[in-house]
């Protein structure tokens, strides 16, 4: 409908419900038209945005006032208790607009993110398909027989690790929807974890999207000379929800030499190196993230840690495959495939040891860029 189509709205149904209300103004306490009023603010909020439920709030407000609070028919407060009343009112129409329209431009980012990934599993179907048709008779079994286990991953993780972070966020906006008077904590819990899985079902979707550059052989870096450290401080910055449980240690000096690479590529597999950690870490254990020069500053070395599981020597080559998840995972599975599509573009190295004392620890190198300080 538009701002202008919702603050119409939301000033018509303040109106109306004043009119409905002020003949009863005597016989009843003021919360009761401080209640009503506010749906006109959720009226126009939903209908035009954060302008119309600001400006349908001050026009509650003012109705409010001039209705329901004495001397009747004037913008005047006399007693202590009224201006109480007003402010509280102004205070939740505002909140309450607020909240409407934030929660309206999640769902929207919620259903564009849904869109992408039917339009990306489209694509990954088609690839499967020409793959299909190019293979040769004599192993035409066998490529079919990897193309239906690739689209079983797929929908495996399409259906749990992409739908699970969008239940999650439309349960807890429907929460702050249904009107019901949270305290501060509560819901500044319920927006934190809205804005935790929005972030992670970004990553996500970031990990497809790689993916399929990846399979059509499209994942050419645009190298520039990269300072690490800033990059890991960024980093490790976005993804601070990830590390409540555990303790995340920093260790990447600023004189490292300049890496040659794709800035967001290489932003692309630390997260996916940290996100991995922090999944695996037990609580109040440690994640520790390092690099040091190599080769005489030739080259750089990133080192990511934690004290989980490990991973078994037979799966140390393995877990770098597509849809590979490790024992006990709950990822896609497409994280650490896309940190090695990645490397392998910069002409680096990527494997996994196991940390002293237990835990896995990912080791990348990549090249240091030639003739910059």
């Amino acid at each position: 409908m538009g701002g202008r189509g919702g603050l119409l709205a939301g000033a018509a149904a303040t109106v109306a419900l004043s009119v409905a209300l002020a003949p009863a103004r005597s016989h009843v306490s003021r919360a009761v038209p401080a209640l009503v009023l506010v749906l006109p603010v959720l009226i126009g909020g939903a209908l035009g945005g954060a302008a119309a439920a600001v400006l349908t709030a001050a026009a509650a407000a003012l109705a409010f006032n001039v209705v329901f609070i004495p001397p009747y028919g004037r913008p005047q407060i006399d007693r202590l208790e009224d201006w109480v009343a007003f402010g509280v009112f102004l205070a939740v129409a505002a909140t309450v607009g607020w909240l409407v329209v934030a929660e309206g431009e999640r769902r929207r980012v919620a259903e564009q993110r849904e869109g992408e990934l039917r339009e990306l599993n489209a694509r990954l179907q088609e690839m499967a398909a020409r793959e299909e048709s190019l293979q040769a008779e004599a192993s035409r079994a066998a490529v079919l027989a990897e193309i239906d286990v690739q689209r079983a991953a797929l929908l495996r993780s399409v259906s749990h690790d992409l739908r699970s972070p969008l239940a999650t966020i439309r349960a807890a906006a429907s929460d702050l929807m249904d009107g019901a008077a949270f305290d501060d904590a509560t819901r500044a819990e319920l927006l934190d974890l809205i804005g935790g899985e929005s972030e992670r079902l970004d990553r996500l979707v970031a990990n497809l999207l790689a993916l399929s550059r990846i399979e059509a052989g499209a994942l050419r870096p645009e190298r520039q000379a990269v300072a690490l450290d800033e990059l890991v401080a960024e980093t490790v910055r976005r993804l601070s929800r990830l590390f409540r449980q555990v303790r995340l240690q920093v260790e990447v000096p600023e004189d490292l030499p300049l890496v040659d690479a794709d800035y967001s590529q290489l932003d692309q597999l630390v997260t996916n190196l940290l996100e991995n950690a922090s999944r695996y870490a037990p609580p109040r254990s440690s994640v520790r993230i390092s690099a040091r020069s190599l080769d005489g500053g030739r080259s750089v070395e990133l080192r990511v840690a934690d004290d989980g599981i490990g991973v078994p020597d037979h799966e140390r080559d393995r877990i770098f495959e597509p849809f590979r998840r490790g024992e006990g995972s709950r990822s896609s599975g497409i994280g650490l495939a896309t940190c090695r599509a990645i490397v392998d573009a910069h002409g680096g190295t990527i494997s996994v040891e196991r940390t002293p004392g237990g835990g896995a620890t990912f080791v990348v190198t990549l090249p240091a860029r030639v003739g910059v300080a």
